[in-house]
């Protein structure tokens, strides 16, 4: 059978498997850059965490550190329980702007 030949429906099924194909052909291109990417990043972001999580217990040993200065002055469950309440207000404060800026930002995109 020619090209001229074909019917409207045989058509339409080459159409509609090569749009899967092209689909398809998307997809593992997507996916094939996404690994390319994080192949790139994946020593950065190796020495990100890891910086961040040294960030963390710098952060915990400097605590620990001030309820030992405290103890000093307070009994130390008094001093423990100071910096942990200090902690939970500048948490509940960051927290607070953090998510009045989120909202402002999608007010603003709407």
């Amino acid at each position: 059978m020619s090209e001229a030949e074909r019917s409207v429906g045989e058509v339409l099924r080459d159409i509609a498997a090569n749009v899967q194909d092209i689909a398809a052909s998307e997809v593992r291109l997507a996916r094939a850059q996404i690994r390319e990417r994080i192949s790139a990043w994946r020593w950065g972001l190796l020495l990100l965490g890891i910086g961040a999580l040294s960030g963390i217990f710098a952060v915990f040993f400097a605590l620990l550190a001030l309820v030992h200065v405290l103890s000093h002055v307070l009994l130390a469950w008094a001093a423990a329980l100071l910096v942990a309440i200090s902690l939970a207000l500048c948490a509940a404060l960051l927290m607070t702007a953090g998510l009045r800026s989120l909202k402002r930002r999608s007010s603003v995109r709407k």
